[in-house]
């Protein structure tokens, strides 16, 4: 099974999906390492990105996920945040499971105000937010539990389907 942790900029998509990835044994990736240059240089300089910029990077994390699901499962972060990303991920593997971490505006503009070390400027949650086609079809988790306890949470859900 590969698990996409998606969710706007700062709902904590990495660090979720890396404890995830360690409670379940399996590989974790972050699909911001597979941007573009172009697409980071955009970002950080504040413009948001298109679809136009988003699709060769969804399309190549696609065809690396026949390769995950052979290992035996992924986690993968990643914000797909639009109900057309999301099927360009499910084109690379038919055991896709999506958990959506759901946050308020308030919320994540404050954890990206605390945020060290990342390209991503405040000035672009309101893009992230326009953006988002909350998913119908996902585990929602609500962000603002301890990171133990939304990994508990996510497996419990997961071991139910």
């Amino acid at each position: 099974m590969i698990i996409v942790v998606m969710g706007v900029c700062s709902s904590g998509k990495t660090l979720i999906g890396s404890l995830l990835a360690q409670r379940l044994s399996v590989t974790f990736y972050d699909a911001d390492n597979f941007h573009p240059q172009s697409n980071v240089d955009k970002m950080s300089k504040g413009i948001p990105l298109d679809d136009n910029d988003r699709l060769p990077w969804l399309e190549g994390i696609a065809r690396k996920m026949p390769q995950w699901s052979k290992r035996g499962g992924t986690v993968l972060a990643c914000s797909a945040l639009k109900n057309s990303y999301r099927d360009i991920l499910k084109t690379g593997a038919s055991n896709i499971k999506f958990v959506y971490l759901k946050g308020t505006k308030q919320v994540i503009l404050e954890r990206l105000r605390n945020r060290k070390g990342h390209f991503f400027p405040e000035s672009l949650v309101d893009s992230q937010f326009e953006t988002l086609e909350e998913p119908k079809d996902a585990i929602v988790i609500d962000i603002t539990r301890k990171p133990d306890l939304i990994v508990e949470q996510i497996i419990e859900n997961i071991n139910k389907e």
